[in-house]
């Protein structure tokens, strides 16, 4: 008997884009003392080869110790050097076939980049700067898929941010989008320098509150954060994630489906828009996909039910463990369910086809400049096709000086229409370079538009 159609599981390998990682030897002694209070150790290699080999007692410390510093977890990819080196040996298409999945297609990854700006400290060297990252791997995606032999899909770019710290230290965790106005722009010019918008996130530190709810339910359709637990006391051991202080989904969905949140609390199936999907890491710290939780996933498809299975990971780590250590969970569970086939999927793909049942429709935005002589006054927005996700496109301005500014759109009465006027209040026309849009619909669709100043000039 042929598996049934339906009974996939869809394996989502998110990663979090970030860069290389300078961290030394000072640095982890540090993150010892912050998440364990584990103080007064000599700060030398050979104490924390110690540590792992289990000759210095750390008591009921002692396992959480080892999986913070273990060798994978601290392995770091410095310097891009390392890093594409590393990226070489995990995208190459001998490691991408080395276990397929049921159709017999290769791994696929999903870079979800972001952009470190606005930082004053940056002891761990990250790279600091506009689509620093975002360029790198979509140069890498594009090289790639010229030499495709067609043994697996594209891999997906999408979007990740990180909150602004209060001291503005690159390397420290926050949780405030309204404390973090780079993120505004950072979208702004990836549509007007890059003419790109996501439709698919995943959010700093696995960590959402009403702020970023909110800002996401606006634009963004499709979300990877979830990060329950069926036991979430292991967290409790760890004063970064105690107490819901960081990754808060104690009250989410943990049984792989993927469910659209409440407008009060993100971690609770509600009527908002948006679809929020379970990612748990591997070969981490906690929240450890393991096999119990992957045949959970396949259970779950098996009755019928549309499943997505994610994992979250860096690239400033090695990529090539994480992606066999998944792969064999998913071929050795896989037995256990004939009926049920796994399929590597990219991220929007992957929520389309669950959330949706693969309908996809377009979207389709115009943008159009009316003109007071020479000058343009006012902003029209029109969609030519499909219905945009939230209340209104993305707005990206780009003024004479450089600057690249969000603001908000008013709204036509058709309901698929806005305008922005171009004045005294907002932006004088005469000052305007570049104006652009853009948005997603609901199946993770996007449509980007962008009018520079300089095209207008007849």
């Amino acid at each position: 008997m042929s598996p049934s159609p339906q009974k996939i599981v869809y394996v989502v390998h998110a990663v979090d884009t970030e860069g290389p990682l300078y961290v030394d030897i000072d640095a982890k002694f540090e993150t010892l003392s912050e998440l364990l209070n584990l103080d007064g150790l000599e700060k030398t290699q050979e104490t924390l080869d110690a540590i792992l080999s289990h000759e210095i007692d750390l008591g009921d410390k002692q396992e959480i110790a080892c999986k913070v510093m273990s060798s994978h977890r601290n392995d770091y990819m410095d310097s891009w050097d390392k890093l594409g080196r590393m990226l070489d040996h995990a995208m190459s298409p001998e490691q991408r076939l080395r276990t397929p999945d049921s159709f017999g297609k290769g791994y696929v990854y999903n870079w979800f980049c972001l952009d470190h700006i606005g930082f004053e400290v940056n002891p761990r060297r990250r790279e600091l700067g506009f689509h620093k990252i975002f360029d790198y791997y979509k140069a890498r995606i594009d090289a790639q898929e010229a030499g495709r032999d067609g043994n697996w899909q594209r891999d997906g770019v999408h979007w990740h941010f990180h909150p602004m710290s209060i001291y503005r230290e690159a390397h420290r965790c926050a949780t405030s989008l309204l404390n973090s106005p780079h993120i505004y722009e950072t979208l702004a010019r990836r549509i007007i320098e890059r003419e790109w918008f996501p439709s698919s996130v995943r959010c700093g530190f696995q960590t959402e509150r009403p702020d970023i709810h909110w800002f996401l339910e606006q634009f963004v359709p499709f979300d990877f954060t979830n990060t329950s637990l069926e036991d979430s006391s292991e967290l409790n051991d760890m004063a970064d994630l105690a107490h819901g202080r960081f990754g808060d989904w104690r009250l989410a969905p943990k049984d792989w489906s993927v469910y659209q949140p409440s407008h009060d609390n993100y971690q609770l199936p509600g009527n908002c828009r948006r679809y929020i999907a379970r990612a748990l890491n591997i070969l981490s710290r906690f929240a450890n996909l393991d096999d119990h939780e992957v045949d959970k996933a396949f259970a779950r498809a098996d009755s019928g039910a549309p499943t997505l299975l994610a994992i979250a990971t860096h690239d400033f780590r090695d990529l090539a463990p994480e992606a066999k250590a998944l792969s064999e969970m998913l071929v050795a569970v896989q037995k256990r369910y004939p009926d049920v086939r796994f399929c590597y999927a990219e991220a929007v793909n992957a929520m389309r086809a669950v959330a949706h049942g693969d309908t996809s429709d377009d979207l389709s935005l115009r943008i159009e400049l009316e003109y007071s002589g020479d000058i343009p006054v006012a902003v029209n927005i029109s969609t030519l096709k499909g219905h945009v996700f939230g209340p209104q496109p993305f707005l990206a301005i780009q003024t004479k000086s450089g600057r690249v500014i969000h603001d908000n759109l008013d709204f036509g009465v058709d309901g698929k229409s806005w305008r922005y006027a171009l004045d005294s209040e907002t932006i004088p026309g005469s000052d305007l370079a570049a104006i652009g849009i853009g948005a997603a619909d609901r199946f993770g669709n996007t449509a980007v538009d962008v009018v520079r100043i300089e095209d207008k000039t007849s």
